[in-house]
């Protein structure tokens, strides 16, 4: 008995084929449109609801995020962003270039949470510049969190049609 035959059939390296990829690709984006610069979008909520400490804890939160965004932003700001344009251009001709399906993958995931972190660090600098406070912040948070998941709709349909199409052109049926 081959092990390692009897492995990768039980574990298809094929990441459009596999429903654990897909799994991931839902986490992800749920994920991130839940989580507004660090801040659960439940606490949002409740803040607009009842106002008072949940408003006070909400602006204490944001504080803190933004600070926290900021500062990793103007300390090393540069060096990540040179990293993630290295790992993100690395995939991508992997992927593309090379036919790695992983890579592909994963490029299509990280290509657009990259436009999202750097929209967070956008929405963070507004934030800090005008103060936002009460309503205004609301606001800002519900915009940002609007257009995290319509770049994940995107994201999600452009994924879709992407694999749709890799497993059509693997397809073992014959025709």
């Amino acid at each position: 008995m081959d092990w390692t035959k009897l492995i990768f059939d039980l574990i298809d390296l094929r990441s459009f084929s596999n429903l654990w990829y897909w799994i991931a690709l839902a986490v992800t984006w749920s994920s991130a449109s839940h989580w507004v610069l660090g801040i659960p979008y439940d606490m949002v909520l409740r803040a607009r609801r009842r106002g008072g400490q949940a408003e006070a804890d909400l602006e204490d939160m944001v504080r803190i995020n933004i600070s926290r965004l900021l500062y990793i932003e103007r300390e090393a700001g540069v060096i990540l962003l040179a990293m993630l344009a290295f790992a993100l251009t690395s995939l991508a001709l992997l992927g593309f270039l090379y036919k790695v399906e992983f890579c592909q993958a994963v490029f299509l995931i990280a290509l657009p949470l990259s436009f999202v972190g750097m929209m967070s660090i956008a929405t963070a600098r507004k934030i800090e510049a005008t103060g936002d406070r009460g309503e205004a912040l609301h606001r800002r948070l519900a915009l940002h969190r609007v257009t995290v998941q319509v770049i994940g709709m995107i994201s999600i349909f452009v994924t879709a049609f992407w694999g749709m199409l890799q497993n059509y052109n693997v397809s073992i049926l014959p025709g």
